[in-house]
């Protein structure tokens, strides 16, 4: 959808939709009395009426209003207005997008921005609507046969803004929410095709698409053989029981100076993960498709990155393979060795993520990396723990944890903490190799973290687990594009931008 920004007196805007809030107990928002008063009471006569109060969930639309130039005008209830947070006014504009795009606007300009919430910018109210509207809009078409949307969805959408002051600020929020709008729309479309579509050389594909007229992006696939040469015993043993080749994806863009650190994403990219010779069950094994969120997320940030045009230097990693069960996969009790040197023993094979993101991590010391963040569905425990609320996080660095849980509290993707003590190391003990692969039944989600931790003593980390908030299930099953919000952020703030 095309955004713009829209200022002057709201009741002469020439537009098919005006979008205006009422709080609870019928009162207007500021913005609203404005065309009220210019529509000499319209709107206060139409609510006395007692159609709408204004609370969450509400809708009116009204047609001819005197004195307006809109064609119509949609009223969208915001609940109390002290009470009003984020989340009731991202479900206010989901609601009123959702409407519009059903009926028969095909553009509209909102009025909502300007909402008084304490603790919020009008930068982070402005690239929250868009997020918002762009997520209500989105569609999976590719793998349908009918892939025609709908001839009557909206397509342009105006933010409002009263002050002229404000101008700037509004376009920046624009172009960033926009840029990270399209990078959450690529990590849905790659999150949700099949396995049998996006395989590992699939995703090495899209890559170099992604790299395709844009000199600051370089774009590298490493081969079973130069990962293998490399030392990558752990990785390339889990693609051993598939019959796609393993691809190392490494994304290089250089936006800031020559020299500078890097930051190093590093996304799980498992495509399909059966559990291997560790079968899982079969119910909802469906999802399994998923567990390549990770990685999609980092194709994500990097395409958002990209298109904001941040001054930063990025490096995106993505292992990518398949875990399924077959005459050459892993065994519970085989020994590999990582590209570190140090040997594993896989007493489940179904803990393959870490396999392939301990290889990764090793790898990423060469970059002599700022930050590394590895985001991954690495485990079913981390939604016991979390549920589909929050990420995992995990790091080795406090200033670095304290960075990505700001920047995922700024953008409403959050993540919460979880310890990474010492302690939990003992449940990795091995009798016939340096560690094993899983710690036994209690904290799983810390003990991988644990895992992981053993392949980044050479820089500062932090670890995602996503395995709750990358994809819903159920009647809405799809991809979120969480947490690109969350690492557009990150960057954003290491770029020194600010509200």
């Amino acid at each position: 959808m095309e955004y713009t920004v829209k200022s002057g007196d709201p009741s002469t805007q020439r537009t098919a939709c005006l979008i205006l809030g009422v709080f609870s107990r019928r009162q207007l928002t500021p913005l609203a009395q404005q065309v009220d008063k210019a529509s000499k009471g319209h709107l206060s006569r139409l609510l006395k009426r007692g159609d709408m109060d204004g609370n969450s969930g509400q809708q009116l639309m009204i047609y001819e209003v005197p004195g307006v130039t809109a064609e119509r005008i949609l009223l969208v209830g915001l609940g109390k207005a002290r009470e009003l947070n984020m989340k009731q006014y991202a479900g206010a504009i989901a609601g009123a997008i959702k409407v519009l795009n059903e009926s028969h606007p095909v553009e509209a300009i909102c009025g909502l921005c300007e909402v008084d919430m304490d603790d919020k910018s009008l930068y982070q109210i402005i690239r929250e609507t868009v997020l918002q509207a762009e997520d209500t809009l989105y569609q999976y078409t590719e793998t349908k046969s009918e892939k025609k949307k709908s001839q009557r969805s909206l397509k342009r959408l105006g933010i409002f803004i009263h002050d002229r002051r404000q101008l700037k600020a509004a376009r920046k929020a624009l172009t960033h929410a926009e840029a990270i709008a399209n990078g959450i729309s690529l990590t849905k479309d790659l999150s949700n095709l099949p396995g049998n579509i996006c395989t590992p050389s699939y995703l090495a594909d899209q890559a170099r698409k992604l790299g395709r007229g844009n000199e600051k992006l370089r774009v590298q696939i490493l081969e079973e053989k130069q990962m293998e040469k490399l030392g990558m015993g752990a990785l390339l043993s889990v693609s051993r029981g598939s019959r796609q080749p393993a691809k190392l994806i490494i994304m290089e863009y250089k936006g800031g100076k020559p020299g500078a650190k890097p930051v190093v994403l590093v996304g799980k990219g498992l495509t399909f993960d059966a559990g291997g010779i560790s079968i899982k069950p079969s119910a909802a094994m469906d999802e399994m498709k998923y567990d390549m969120c990770g990685g999609a997320s980092v194709f994500g940030t990097m395409q958002a990155c990209m298109e904001m045009a941040l001054p930063i230097n990025l490096i995106g990693i993505v292992p990518s393979s398949e875990n399924l069960p077959d005459g050459d996969a892993n065994k519970p009790g085989d020994i590999v060795t990582s590209m570190s040197g140090q040997t594993i023993e896989i007493l489940n094979t179904d803990a393959e993520g870490r396999l392939i993101l301990c290889d990764a991590l090793t790898y990423s010391e060469r970059f002599e990396p700022a930050a590394v963040i590895d985001i991954a569905t690495l485990t079913g425990a981390c939604i016991v723990a979390l549920g589909n609320q929050a990420s995992g996080l995990m790091a080795n660095n406090g200033n670095l944890a304290t960075e990505v849980l700001a920047a995922g509290d700024h953008a409403g993707d959050r993540a919460w903490q979880l310890p990474l003590w010492d302690e939990y190391q003992e449940q990795l003990k091995s009798n016939f190799a340096d560690m094993a692969n899983i710690g036994g039944k209690g904290a799983g989600t810390i003990t991988a973290a644990c895992f992981l931790f053993r392949y980044t003593k050479k820089f500062k980390w932090a670890h995602l687990d996503i395995a709750g908030t990358a994809w819903r299930s159920g009647a809405n099953k799809g991809a979120t594009g969480r947490p690109v919000p969350l690492l557009s952020q990150f960057l954003l703030k290491r770029c020194g931008y600010s509200d």
